[in-house]
């Protein structure tokens, strides 16, 4: 007899949801960044310190925005979490009746929904998983690291960030625009189909939403830049 076994990947720990966003934010908005300076036509060296800048203020204040987010998560998830392991301790034929009633509620006929729920109070931790679990929707051992998603967050927006940075590096004037936007356009349908695929979504389709959004983001900056480089002068 064949045994199936079902894998997932763990995403519970935050890291790689930091880390696909932090991509995409990183790209989409430092080339509306670059764009949008470009098209105001200044010397190239201020596109490159206005890149070089949205880079660096885009990562830290993704990473410390998604330490803090975390964190506060986490800290709230525990408190809920002593406060269940209290009551479990100090009202168990409660929570057993609480444990019951659950599983009733879901289909369960109520002499197997009592026993199995007599039995996971049994032991303490595992009925605190499952109480979290079942009412927190979160298992204790997984609420995820602040500093997993922040380090995430922060190393990929500037991964994502330097992409359409890089053409002003090599070359400058029309041709860094047109190669930065090529290369940024690249990416994002990289980007939107990686995500789609991760989530089960037509690869097609995620790229080219991704793309078609990012595209307007750096059409309507550039407009914007263009708009005000002419007014000022």
């Amino acid at each position: 007899m064949e045994t199936h076994h079902s894998s997932h990947r763990d995403i519970s720990g935050g890291g790689a949801r930091a880390a696909v966003f932090g991509v995409s934010d990183g790209l989409l908005s430092n080339v509306a960044l670059i764009l949008g300076v470009a098209g105001a036509h200044p010397a190239p060296k201020a596109v490159v310190i206005a890149g070089l800048a949205g880079l660096v203020a885009g990562a830290f204040s993704m990473g410390v925005g998604e330490y803090i987010s975390m964190g506060a998560q986490r800290e709230l998830f525990a408190h809920e979490l002593r406060i269940e392991e209290r009551e479990i301790h100090e009202r168990p034929e409660a929570e057993t009746r609480e444990l019951e009633q659950l599983y009733v509620s879901r289909g369960v006929p109520a002499e197997l929904a009592a026993e199995v729920s007599k039995y996971l109070m049994k032991n303490p931790d595992t009925a605190l998983k499952v109480h979290a679990q079942e009412e927190l929707g979160v298992a204790p051992d997984s609420i995820g690291s602040p500093i997993q998603a922040a380090l995430a967050s922060f190393f990929s927006f500037a991964v994502g960030a330097v992409i359409p940075l890089i053409a002003w590096f090599i070359t400058v004037g029309t041709a860094a625009v047109v190669a930065s936007a090529i290369s940024a356009g690249i990416a994002t349908l990289l980007v939107g189909g990686g995500l789609a695929a991760m989530t089960g979504r037509s690869i097609s389709k995620g790229a080219l939403q991704q793309f078609l959004l990012s595209a307007i983001a750096a059409l309507v900056t550039y407009g914007v830049g263009y708009l005000l480089g002419t007014a000022i002068h």
